[in-house]
């Protein structure tokens, strides 16, 4: 395939953890990035893509289309979702898209346009894909039925970043095993971000948010130090997209009375004044 030209559309991704599943799993990662990698050219060589470049795990591909790139990020999405791995379990690649122009020599890239997508790539995690602004434009009325933009803006701390959109597919909404915060970060909220990865806890997690689509109050108890508030955050975060108004956290030690309660609800609501039942971890 010949590498395309002129307007070019340059799909980056890379595998969000991957040094600390070498670490974890040194005999077995070796084999899932080899059933990554597969996966990864045979959905990019399906979809027209020209994979100009591998460095580790990450893949650099260009493609002449902005809606193939955007098909062939979805399709790979899926197929690692639905792959069998072994003990490293999913790898969960975050993707990013941006278009312009970019000087070509010898089958490679350079120029802004790639310094760009990188950028854009920095800002998702694993199980996303984020488009830059110029290309969710180039795909907004041309993608299928079954995929959605969600658009993210800019951030306050990243005024001088691109706005970037999150691809989906309809039928799934965010990529499971988003962490807490991290497809919230472009729907109001105020949930912590988290420096480890939550694990296990399945049956718990599917129980809350079954329980928390029937009341508006929703309680876990348990002894001290059972995990209880990293639970309800990782709930929080994935619904965020079924209370789209707002989330967040109150953290209220001395909260022991409605009364005293009551007084301290305002200030993170106060960026959700129109929000109705939303999710609230305390």
């Amino acid at each position: 395939m010949q590498p395309p030209s002129g307007n070019v559309t340059f799909l980056f991704t890379d595998i969000e953890r991957s040094s600390q599943l070498w670490e974890m799993h040194p005999q077995t990662m070796g084999r899932s990035l080899a059933q990554h990698d597969d996966v990864m050219r045979a959905v990019f060589s399906g979809h027209n893509g020209y994979v100009f470049k591998t460095v580790g795990d990450a893949f650099c591909v260009a493609f002449g289309s902005a809606l193939d790139a955007a098909r062939a990020a979805i399709a790979a999405q899926r197929e690692l979702a639905a792959a069998a791995w072994e003990e490293t379990g999913p790898l969960r690649v975050r993707m990013a898209l941006h278009s312009g122009e970019a000087e070509q020599r010898e089958g490679d890239y350079f120029g802004r346009t790639l310094n760009r997508v990188a950028r854009v790539l920095a800002a998702g995690h694993g199980g996303q894909t984020l488009l830059s602004r110029v290309t969710a434009e180039r795909v907004r009325e041309k993608l299928p039925s079954e995929m959605e933009l969600r658009d993210l803006g800019e951030r306050a701390a990243e005024r001088s970043e691109p706005s970037r959109a999150h691809l989906s597919t309809r039928r799934t909404g965010p990529a499971r095993g988003v962490s807490a915060a991290a497809f919230a970060r472009g729907l109001p909220n105020n949930l912590p971000a988290q420096v480890t990865t939550f694990v296990g806890r399945a049956r718990e997690m599917a129980e809350a948010k079954r329980l928390l689509g029937t009341t508006r109050l929703l309680t876990l108890t348990g002894p001290g130090g059972t995990g209880k508030t990293r639970l309800s955050l990782q709930v929080a975060a994935e619904v965020l997209d079924q209370f789209r108004m707002a989330s967040g956290s109150l953290n209220s030690p001395r909260c022991r009375t409605q009364r005293s309660c009551r007084r301290r609800l305002p200030m993170p609501w106060r960026f959700a004044k129109n929000a109705t039942a939303p999710p609230w971890t305390h």
